[in-house]
């Protein structure tokens, strides 16, 4: 299906590898000129490289920490000016790794902070940059990403990053409402365990029991995130605004262990 996305320009933060990497792929598919986002510059320069390459659309590396004012509004400024305008945005970023998995009661100042900046305050600073060039255009579509995690699932030691995903679906459909005027559509996404490299490193007894747990009976594959975010952003989804699609095979919870 052509979603109408070839020219239009879009932001993917944190798309160097994983399920960014594949909705930037997503959009170069369409024919859309991509700025490619990392917090890792060579790691984003090779992605945009070997993108622009596949699809012979244009590409722009950025290398930044999108939980830095300044270097949020650099990126956008300079995405901008080389690209020439901003149709869209896609806040992918944030963290896991060691600031997940602890209980409250033992749980760090400084896990609770990155975790919340790392997609929460992100998710803020990207948008509020992409939206003040959007609406000197009139349109534009900002797709960010929550999770299922949120709705509250049965595993311990995620307050931190469910309480930031469900800022984020939160902030999504304020924005929605506050930015609609601008002619600009906000929702999000909120995907289930889905089969990246990190998830892959699991032992098979629990990759077992996400599989199990999940009517679908598998994963989720990156390229099943991309394709619901590439329509999202496109005209073809024109009155979606405000919205949280769960992509996740029909399961919003998960329950391994205490």
């Amino acid at each position: 299906m052509d979603l109408g996305l070839k020219g239009r320009v879009a932001l993917v933060t944190g798309a160097a590898r994983g399920i960014g990497r594949k909705e930037a792929e997503a959009f170069a598919a369409e024919g859309s000129r991509v700025i490619i986002n990392d917090l890792d510059p060579e790691a984003a320069r090779i992605a945009a490289a070997e993108i622009g390459a596949r699809f012979s659309v244009d590409t722009y590396s950025v290398g930044c920490d999108v939980t830095d004012e300044a270097a949020v509004g650099r990126m956008v400024d300079e995405g901008v000016e080389r690209m020439g305008g901003l149709d869209i945005l896609v806040n992918n970023a944030g963290i896991g790794g060691k600031d997940i998995g602890h209980r409250i009661v033992d749980m760090e100042l400084g896990s609770w902070q990155r975790m919340v900046n790392s997609h929460m305050l992100s998710t803020f600073l990207c948008t509020r940059a992409a939206a003040a060039q959007m609406a000197k255009a009139g349109s534009g579509s900002i797709v960010n990403t929550s999770s299922q995690n949120y709705t509250g699932g049965g595993r311990s030691g995620v307050s931190n990053y469910a309480a930031a995903k469900g800022g984020v679906a939160a902030f999504t459909r304020t924005a929605a409402k506050e930015l609609a005027p601008d002619g600009i559509r906000v929702n999000a996404i909120a995907p289930g365990y889905v089969e990246t490299d990190l998830i892959r490193n699991y032992p098979e007894e629990l990759l077992s029991v996400m599989r199990d747990q999940n009517p679908m009976r598998r994963l989720c594959q990156p390229k099943e995130v991309a394709d619901v975010v590439a329509f999202l952003a496109s005209e073809r989804a024109s009155f979606i605004n405000g919205a949280l699609i769960y992509i996740d095979g029909g399961k919003q919870d998960f329950y391994w262990g205490d």
